[in-house]
């Protein structure tokens, strides 16, 4: 098995995707818009995948978080509100901020379960603060740690109601990023003692987890030469210990560029390092061959995580319904008076 997650090109896979993958044996798929049309053609698509390996039991992964960051969404599928929403709802009623983010959750969550989803890379706990770059914005849960803890548990729980495994992102925290790592590379000067905020929602919910996320930026007081996701320092002593985390680690997209070398140059350096997954979205073949020819089989200790994550939630016998949950939300933000 190649310690990778690889995208698909189109809405169905091609003969070349196929005979790939089927030799590569990837440890799972990411979707995008680009893969998702209408439910009945998702399902045929993600069982095609679940085809090529002969297991159900299949790591098929997605961003949906809800707001901007929403690969299904109108008319085929539902649109989902903003995290920060339920953080404002928070403020107002905690206990309600809390259900609502639940019911939410569980609501996103039996709608990808249907569409054959099994991870979903939601459950952002980057604490936010003013100087927080956009690319966080609105999808923060609050700027205070233990408001975004227990809302990112909501998540995480909401998630596995469902059947979908959620996902703890971006450790060690993306709150003090001034910049977009999508295009360039953040640092973050702060000190140790300053970034145990940041490090703190994560350390509350490191045991709920079995999924977790990278941040591609360089944190000066713990290494000043490597961002997160490439630095065996801050995966060891930071995201293994301090936080405690212990599940399967995937590092963020490993084309963006706040990284440099080659996508097998990157992905090398991010395995190295500790990462137990590579995260490769854009459906290249050249990377991913590179990627499979340079980074060998996963480890031991990988596959093992990877085995305990997809098998950490179980598929309901009969799918939620949505509608009520939905109704359920949006009560608790009438109740206090915020509508949706």
């Amino acid at each position: 098995m190649t310690p990778a997650i690889f995208g698909c090109s189109g809405l169905e896979l091609t003969a070349d995707e196929r005979a790939f993958f089927r030799e590569a044996d990837p440890a799972g798929y990411i979707l995008f818009k680009r893969n998702c049309e209408s439910p009945e053609q998702l399902r045929r698509l993600t069982d095609s995948l679940r085809e090529i390996h002969g297991r159900d039991r299949l790591l098929v992964s997605i961003d949906q978080e809800g707001g901007r960051v929403a690969r299904l969404g109108p008319p085929a599928w539902r649109k989902w509100p903003a995290p920060a929403r339920f953080g404002e709802l928070f403020e107002h009623a905690p206990a309600s901020g809390i259900e609502a983010m639940r019911l939410n959750s569980e609501a996103m969550g039996t709608e990808l379960a249907a569409a054959g989803i099994t991870v979903d890379y939601h459950a952002p706990c980057d604490v936010a603060r003013s100087e927080t770059d956009d690319v966080i914005g609105d999808r923060a849960l609050g700027a205070e740690p233990m408001q975004v803890a227990a809302l990112g548990r909501a998540i995480l729980e909401g998630m596995a109601s469902a059947g979908v495994v959620g996902c703890l992102k971006h450790m060690p925290g993306h709150g003090r990023a001034t910049a977009d790592s999508h295009k360039d590379l953040p640092v973050v000067e702060a000190p140790d003692a300053d970034l145990k905020i940041d490090t703190a929602p994560f350390e509350s919910l490191a045991g709920r987890a079995t999924v977790g996320m990278t941040a591609h930026i360089v944190f000066t007081d713990w290494d000043a030469d490597r961002p997160a996701t490439q630095s065996p320092w801050v995966i060891e002593n930071i995201i293994r210990q301090r936080i405690g985390f212990d599940g399967l680690l995937m590092t963020d997209d490993i084309d963006m560029q706040a990284l440099d070398g080659s996508i097998p140059e990157r992905s090398v350096r991010a395995l190295d390092a500790g990462c137990d997954l590579v995260l490769n979205c854009w459906a290249k073949l050249d990377d991913m061959t590179g990627i499979v020819e340079r980074c060998g089989p996963i480890r031991e200790e990988s596959a093992a995580r990877l085995e305990r994550a997809l098998a950490s939630v179980d598929i309901p016998a009969e799918p939620a319904d949505i509608d009520a949950l939905v109704a359920m939300r949006d009560a608790l933000f009438t109740a206090a008076g915020l509508s949706l």
